[in-house]
């Protein structure tokens, strides 16, 4: 249950300021499960070994479990002032989540922004998941889930360019962007835009540290499409060095989904992650299709297939292959069931589940069940 504070008449009698503040609500969603996975490595490392089969208490089944804090002032005419904090934690230990540099932890490392709506669409700076992240989340049948999905097949793209997975400064694209301002468009027709920017703060380089994107939406009639366009500069950058303007990262993605009035759902996208100042370093497709059926209200499956291709080297490449089926015992709770297996070849290291390595060039199946509750 969400918990709210209204503003009360008592509040105006402690000062001359009026407060219009709307509401505040605390939220919060707990997801963890045991996790058994035929393979592991200790690390994302391109040298580190296979160390055997794993079974483990895990945080994060569906998505990470995260609290946060989140407002809205009504200011007249349609407009809003909000404000969103939202971090994630480890249920098995209570740590904080990843910040975007190694060796940092943060308490708002998803979300940290303050932003207005109304007619015109909203605009949010802060922190904040990525609009890239979103549109490849509405295409994917599997919701871009932490096991099986088009999430983990894209961290997949980024430990082969060389993400280490000690911070949130992906290599490929993004998940989260510090010091971002996002702009979304109202719907025309079914038809949005999400325009970012995020300027890098470098002194005497006014690309050092920038990032970008662009993404159009459609969305009507059961039919979702994602088109992405995603620029950065001097992105994952070694400690201490300067930020110049490299452009290092570009993502495009294009996908779609498409929900039928039975409960059946399919989608599939194509997208490419490459580093525009070395291709021949990092160039890599990927492909994904899904499946899903809402068998009732209260029970759905789903199912995915995600292939990763290094265009620079026809021998790394992976194939990824999930299925879950989800019950909910509320609008709050859910348990859910999943299997998976990755094939990795050459020097791939596609993970089946967020946050569990493998070694490279080897192919391991996972089963995790778990649960999800949302307050």
């Amino acid at each position: 249950m969400r918990l709210k504070w209204f503003v009360v008449p008592a509040m105006v009698a402690m000062g001359s300021a009026a407060y219009a503040q709307s509401s505040v609500t605390l939220y919060g969603n707990v997801d963890a499960g045991v996790l058994y996975q035929s393979t592991a490595a200790a690390t994302f490392s391109p040298v580190a070994t296979n160390q055997g089969k794993l079974y483990r208490f895990k945080d994060g089944g569906i998505y990470a479990s995260n609290w946060g804090i989140k407002g809205t002032e009504d200011i007249g005419g349609g407009y809003h002032v909000n404000f969103k904090l939202q971090g994630s934690f480890d249920t098995g230990t209570g740590k904080f989540g990843l910040a975007d540099t190694t060796g940092g932890t943060a308490i708002f490392n998803q979300v940290a922004t303050i932003g207005v709506s109304g007619p015109f669409g909203s605009v949010n700076a802060g922190r904040q998941i990525v609009p890239m992240a979103w549109a490849m989340a509405e295409t994917d049948v599997r919701s871009a889930q932490y096991f099986g999905s088009i999430l983990t097949a894209w961290l997949g793209m980024n430990q082969a360019a060389g993400w280490a997975g000690t911070n949130t400064n992906a290599p490929i694209g993004a998940l989260y962007d510090s010091n971002a301002i996002v702009y979304e468009s109202p719907k025309f027709g079914g038809v949005s835009a999400v325009v970012e920017y995020a300027p890098g703060g470098s002194p005497g380089h006014f690309q050092g540290g920038t990032r970008e994107s662009a993404i159009l939406k459609y969305s009507n009639y059961g039919l979702a499409v994602s088109a992405v366009y995603y620029n950065a500069h001097d992105t994952n950058p070694a400690t201490g060095s300067p930020l110049i303007g490299v452009a290092n990262n570009r993502f495009v993605y294009l996908g779609a989904k498409y929900t039928m009035q039975n409960g059946l759902s399919a989608s599939a996208s194509y997208s490419n992650g490459k580093n525009p100042s070395n291709a021949n370093a990092v160039n890599i497709d990927m492909y994904s299709a899904g499946l899903g059926y809402q068998i009732t209200p209260v029970l759905q499956v789903t199912s995915g297939l995600y292939y990763l291709k290094d265009k620079n080297n026809s021998a790394n490449r992976s194939t990824e292959v999930a299925a879950g089926a989800e019950y909910r015992f509320s609008k709050t709770t859910m348990i859910y069931g999943q299997v998976g297996h990755v094939n990795n070849k050459g020097t791939m290291t596609t993970t089946i589940t967020y946050g569990q390595p493998v070694a490279p060039g080897t192919g391991t199946t996972a089963v995790m069940l778990g649960m999800r509750h949302s307050f």
